[in-house]
C-alpha cells in the first residue's frame, strides 16, 4: 500500500463553525500546507445549515461564538440561524477557505498506516467512492448525529392521526396556521420554538415531563452601543468580547458554588415575567440546581411575552399515551393537537459514525480517553474539536484548533511524523463526564462519547483561559509518543 503524491498535510471532517475555524487557523499558522475540507451535506455551515425549524438562533452572544478573527457585526447579540448561516459562509470567502471545501464528501472509514504515516480515508463523493490521504486529520463532525435524531420515548407516537415533527429535520412546507401544536421538551429547541409558532398557530402548549430554567437576556447590548459611539469598532469588540467571556463564567461558578442563592435568584426573575394565571410552581420550578443542565435563553423575554397573549402555555406532566387527536396524560388531563413536535434532544455520536482503525485493525472511540480534549487516545495524528456546554461552543473550537496547529508546528520543526496519545497506566485515572451537563440526551448518549479522566492531560475541559494557557504554552509530550519514520 503507498500514498499518492497527492497527500493533504491535513484533513478536516466537517463544513461548520469548528471545520471553518480549523481551516483558518492552519492556513495562517502554515501557508504553505495543503489542506482539505470535507462535508458531508451539500452546504457550509453544518448545524447551522441543518436545523431549519422556525425561530431558530444561537443560545450563545455572537460576541464569543463569532470567529475571534472576524468580529460579529451585526447589532444582535442572540443572532437567528440564517443570519449565522450567512456570517460561516461570507467568513470561509472572504479568507478563500471555501476553494478547500469538497460538499456531498462523507467520510466512512479511516485507517491509519504505520507504514506510510499517514490516514487512508474511504469517501463517499455523492455516490461515488473516492480514496484520499493524509498526514493529519482533524474531526470538527460535532457530537451529535446528522441523520438521526435522538428517538423519542413517547407512548402510542404512532397512533397520532396528525403530524409528528422532530425540529432536526423540520418540513420546508409544515403548515401550522390556525393549527393547535404541542411541543414536547423543555429545552432550548422548546423554549424557542413556542413564542414563534404561536404567532401563527391556533395554540401551542409545551408539555414537559419538568421544567428548566428559562433565562430573559437581551437581543441587543445597550453598552455596546453606548461604547460604539466613542470607541474604535476594534476596541469596542474586544471590551464586549471580554464582557462575555467573564460575566457568564462568573454567573457558572456562582451557580455551581451557591445553588441555592441561584435558585432564589432565578425564581424571582421568573415570576416577575410571568402573567398572573400562570403558576410557577410546578412549571418552573426545576428538580435540579441552576447549570446542572444548560440554562435556556430567550431574547427580550419573548418567550414569557408569549405566556402573556393567551395563545401559549405551558403543561408539567407525564404522557400516558398518544391518542388519534392529541395527547392523554398520568393527571388525567388532556391536550388536544394537530401537530406533535418531539423537541427532546440530540443523539449523540462523535466522527459522524465513521469506522475508524490502526494498521486495519478497528478502534472503539467509546473505550478512548481524550488528551486535553483534544487527540485522541492510541489514534496517530488524529484530533477531535468539542467545544463547551457551558460557554459559547467556539471558544472551545478555538482552544482545540490552536492546540493542534501548535503540536504541528512542533511536529514540523523536530521532523515528526506521528504523535499518539498513551496512557501509561489506564488504572491509575478514574474516568469523569466529558460534558458537565446532566440532560436526558447527555445521560442516554454517554455511552457514545470518548473519555474523560481526573489527571491531566485527560481531564476534560475547564475554561477558557485556561485552555487557551494549555493551547499556547502547555506540555506538548506529556501523555504523547513521538515517532520518526522515513516514508
Amino acid at each position: 500500500m503507498s500514498a499518492p503524491s497527492t497527500t493533504f498535510d491535513v484533513i478536516i471532517i466537517g463544513a461548520g463553525i469548528s471545520g471553518i475555524n480549523t481551516a483558518y487557523r492552519v492556513q495562517t499558522t502554515f501557508p504553505s500546507a495543503s489542506y482539505t475540507i470535507l462535508e458531508a451535506r451539500n452546504g457550509i455551515g453544518g448545524t447551522w445549515d441543518l436545523f431549519r425549524y422556525p425561530g431558530i438562533r444561537s443560545d450563545s452572544d455572537l460576541y464569543t461564538f463569532g470567529f475571534p478573527w472576524r468580529p460579529w457585526e451585526g447589532k444582535k447579540v442572540i443572532a437567528n440561524g440564517e443570519a449565522i448561516r450567512d456570517y460561516i459562509r461570507e467568513s470561509a470567502a472572504i479568507t478563500g477557505i471555501d476553494q478547500h471545501i469538497e460538499c456531498g464528501h462523507k467520510l466512512c472509514s479511516a485507517d491509519w498506516s504505520s507504514e506510510q504515516q499517514a490516514w487512508r480515508l474511504g469517501v463517499d463523493a455523492d455516490g461515488e467512492k473516492k480514496v484520499l490521504w493524509g498526514r493529519f486529520v482533524v474531526l470538527s463532525t460535532g457530537y451529535y448525529d446528522y441523520t438521526q435524531a435522538l428517538p423519542s420515548e413517547v407512548p402510542g407516537i404512532e397512533r397520532f392521526g396528525g403530524e409528528v415533527v422532530h425540529p432536526q429535520f423540520w418540513p420546508e412546507k409544515l403548515d401550522y396556521e390556525g393549527k393547535k401544536v404541542v411541543v414536547i421538551g423543555s429545552g432550548a429547541t422548546a423554549v424557542t420554538l413556542l413564542p414563534v409558532l404561536a404567532e401563527k398557530a391556533a395554540r401551542v402548549t409545551m408539555l414537559q415531563r419538568s421544567p428548566g430554567y428559562i433565562v430573559s437576556v437581551p437581543s441587543v447590548d445597550q453598552s455596546a452601543q453606548w461604547l460604539g459611539r466613542f470607541l474604535p469598532a476594534w476596541l469596542t469588540y474586544s471590551i464586549i468580547r471580554l464582557k462575555y467571556l467573564v460575566l457568564p463564567q462568573i454567573f457558572f461558578k456562582f451557580c455551581r458554588q451557591f445553588p441555592n442563592a441561584a435558585r432564589k435568584l432565578m425564581r424571582k426573575g421568573t415570576i416577575e415575567q410571568l402573567p398572573k394565571n400562570v403558576p410557577h410552581d410546578p412549571n418552573f420550578e426545576p428538580k435540579y440546581n441552576p447549570w446542572e443542565q444548560r440554562l435556556c435563553i430567550t431574547p427580550d423575554g419573548a418567550f414569557f411575552k408569549s405566556l402573556h397573549t393567551g395563545k401559549s402555555d405551558v403543561v408539567t406532566g407525564v404522557i400516558d399515551k398518544v391518542t388519534e387527536t392529541g395527547i392523554n396524560l398520568k393527571s388525567g388531563r388532556s391536550l388536544d393537537a394537530d401537530i406533535i413536535i418531539t423537541a427532546t434532544g440530540l443523539k449523540i455520536q462523535v466522527a459522524g459514525g465513521t469506522h475508524i482503525s490502526v494498521d486495519s485493525k478497528r478502534v472503539d472511540l467509546t473505550e478512548k480517553f481524550l488528551w486535553h480534549n483534544v487527540m485522541l487516545q492510541d489514534l496517530p495524528n488524529m484530533a477531535t474539536v468539542i467545544g463547551y456546554t457551558n460557554a459559547s461552543w467556539t471558544l472551545g473550537a478555538d482552544a482545540a484548533a490552536l492546540h493542534i496547529c501548535r503540536l504541528l508546528q512542533y511536529m514540523d520543526t523536530n521532523k515528526i511524523t506521528s504523535a499518539v496519545p498513551r496512557m501509561e497506566d489506564p488504572s491509575s485515572v478514574k474516568t469523569v463526564p466529558l460534558l458537565n451537563l446532566n440532560s436526558t440526551y447527555v445521560e442516554r448518549g454517554k455511552g457514545a462519547m470518548p473519555k474523560a479522566g481526573d489527571k491531566a492531560p485527560w481531564k476534560p475541559r475547564s475554561t477558557f483561559f485556561g485552555d487557551m494557557w494549555e493551547a499556547r504554552f502547555g506540555n506538548l509530550s506529556n501523555g504523547l509518543q513521538f515517532s520518526k519514520v522515513s516514508v
